[in-house]
């Protein structure tokens, strides 16, 4: 009987796990401009959710960058309900959601230490070139 329970609690995990690779696309968008601006998205019949908006910046410069801003959510294995939305630029990406981890907040003393260093730079010595 134990057994049967363990190949039964198999065959329902394979199929949850089949269901989920096999979910079909019930939406999806894309649309692009000519001077780099982009958006896209999709939906997916499992309740996966994701849009994205990213325009070029800087276009005609030596550093040209993708600025993006966009998010997704969907349902995690244990029925958690998962949602991050994320911004993407010349700054890195950072993403904020309800299930990433927050860090601590930064002891005074280091934080005074860290002012103190921003208020008072080190010298910027001149080399010159020997030749």
């Amino acid at each position: 009987m134990k057994f049967f329970v363990v190949i039964a609690a198999v065959a329902v995990t394979s199929a949850a796990a089949a269901d989920e690779k096999s979910a079909q696309v019930v939406r999806s968008s894309f649309d692009s401009q000519p001077e780099g601006s982009f958006k896209y998205g999709y939906e997916t019949e499992n309740g996966i959710l994701l849009s994205a908006e990213g325009v070029l910046k800087n276009a005609n410069s030596e550093y040209p960058a993708v600025a993006i801003e966009g998010g997704y959510k969907y349902t995690a294995p244990d029925g958690t309900p998962i949602e991050i939305t994320y911004v993407a630029d010349e700054n890195g990406y950072r993403p904020q959601g309800n299930f990433l981890p927050i860090s601590p907040p930064i002891p005074e003393a280091i934080a005074r230490s860290l002012a103190w260093i921003a208020a008072h730079p080190p010298p910027v010595e001149k080399y010159s070139s020997r030749n």
